[in-house]
Formats: C-alpha cells, structure tokens, sequence
C-alpha cells in the first residue's frame, strides 16, 4: 500500500470514514503519520470548541469575581479555586464516574401539566463528557487571568472614559474589555496552548471512544503496544502538537496585533516563539 492509499484508507478513520480496521503487521511510517494525523481530529475538536465557549463563559466568571455583589463575587471565586486547585485529570475521574451514576433512560422533570426527560446516556462519551470537564477547566484558568488583567487596567483609561461621560456598558465596552483583552492576551495565549496539549488526557479519562474511533494518543499508543518500540509514534505525535503550537502562536499573535494596533509601535506587546537553547 503506497503512501496516498494509506492517506485514502485512514486520513479520515477517526471520524468514521475510510477503513475499518487498523493495520496489523508491517507497520510503516506513513501509516504512523497518517493515523496519527488523522485522530488529532479529536484534539482539535476539543481544544477548539473548549476555548471557544470557555472564553465567553471566563469573560462572565470574570467579571462576576469582580463585582462588589457577593451573591456574584463568592460562587465565581469558588468555582475558580475549584477547578484550578485540582489536578485536570482528577475532574475527569470524577466527572466520569459521575455521569456514569446517571440514570441511563434519562432524568424526569415533572412540571404539573407534563414530564420531561432530560438524556444523560450522552455526558458518559468522550466527546461530550471530556468536553464538558476541558470548558469548565479552562474557563476558570482564563476568568483568573481576565480578572488579574480587570484589576490592571489603568486608572487613567476610566477617568477618561468618565470625563468623556461614559458609563456602565459603553465605558465597559468602549474602554474596559477591549484594555482587559490586550492586557490579558499573552497569558490567555500560554492556557490556549496549554488547553491543546491537555486534549491528550482525554484517553487516560475513562471516557471510551465512539466505536474505537479515538484520538491521536490512541493511535499513537496502538502503535507503540503493536510494536513495542515508542520511539517512532510519540515523537510523530510531538511533532504533530510542535506544529499545532505554532499554529495557535501564529493565529493569537495576529488577535494580539490587532488589539495593539492602537499604540505606539515600541509600546506594544508581542507573542514571539523564543526558544530557550542556553539557560
């Protein structure tokens, strides 16, 4: 089998399309790379969709551990402390072993009139489940880093915006989130980075994957067992997450540009890949 016949056969497994079953023997590197690649399907799924709802949810976590109502302030603060002092991957443990108590027909909500049933045979799967645990994690992580970046904004900036009239939502809109974001950005860009290589944990979960269809490190680790040699699959699978870093510094430096673009050129922050050869 060439190296296009593999990509044809396995590119898209991990989604469900192309061949069935993995290969057995004469394990090239193509196959590695190819398999491999095709379950960092997976990764992305989960680091994307985490950010992008964590982000909202972190924005409004933020915000509330700010706010002088204690009502706000005191649930915002735990449910950062919760999720930041425990380790990733006991959430997981726990989230599964929890989802997996559910009842499995669904949970009834009587309302009077009628009854609901609310699935919960759904939260046990890894893409829902292992999703859930990776948005609530990153988003408590990030609303520490958005209200660290909240409390920074120059008193200057609000008494500007104060002397210009603004107030509530147009001083918080027009000067308070966007000076947040800009402050915020190169560290929010380190818990991007971090959240993507966090999407490996998600095959140690206990969550299964759909029909054996799992993501990178599954494959990565099916190669390594066959062959007992792990010096040929987890560095493809390094290398695939070397890349995807670079992709996330790329793609976050150009946000970062653009909510600098204000200031003056020796003033503004970059996010540069430096690494470190000498220390």
């Amino acid at each position: 089998m060439t190296c296009w016949e593999t990509f044809e056969a396995y590119g898209l497994r991990s989604i469900g399309l192309g061949e069935r079953l993995l290969p057995k023997t004469g394990f090239t590197l193509c196959e590695h790379v190819v398999l491999i690649g095709s379950g960092l399907v997976w990764n992305l799924y989960f680091g994307i969709l985490a950010l992008f709802f964590g982000f909202f949810l972190a924005n409004a976590v933020a915000l509330a551990k700010a706010s002088a109502n204690p009502w706000l302030r005191k649930p915002a603060e735990w449910f950062i402390y919760v999720f930041r002092g425990s380790p990733l991957f006991i959430q997981f443990f726990l989230a599964y072993e929890t989802f997996v108590l559910l009842p499995r027909a669904g949970i009834d909500i009587p309302l009077g009139f009628t009854t609901i049933t609310i699935a919960t045979s759904w939260l046990s799967k890894a893409w829902a489940g292992a999703l859930l645990v990776l948005f609530l994690n990153t988003a408590a992580y990030s609303a520490e880093i958005f209200y660290g970046a909240l409390r920074s904004v120059p008193k200057g900036d609000i008494e500007a915006a104060d002397a210009y009239g603004m107030s509530g939502w147009s001083r918080f809109r027009r000067i308070l989130w966007p000076t947040m974001l800009r402050l915020a950005w190169p560290a929010y860009t380190n818990e991007a980075i971090f959240l993507f290589h966090a999407t490996t944990l998600v095959f140690f979960s206990g969550f299964p994957s759909f029909q054996q269809r799992g993501d990178s490190l599954y494959y990565a680790n099916y190669f390594a067992s066959q062959t007992f040699n792990p010096f040929i699959a987890y560095p493809v699978i390094a290398i695939y997450f070397i890349l995807l870093t670079l992709i996330v510094i790329t793609l976050f430096g150009i946000v970062n540009r653009r909510l600098n673009r204000h200031l003056p050129q020796a003033n503004r922050s970059r996010i540069r890949l430096r690494p470190q050869l000498i220390r």
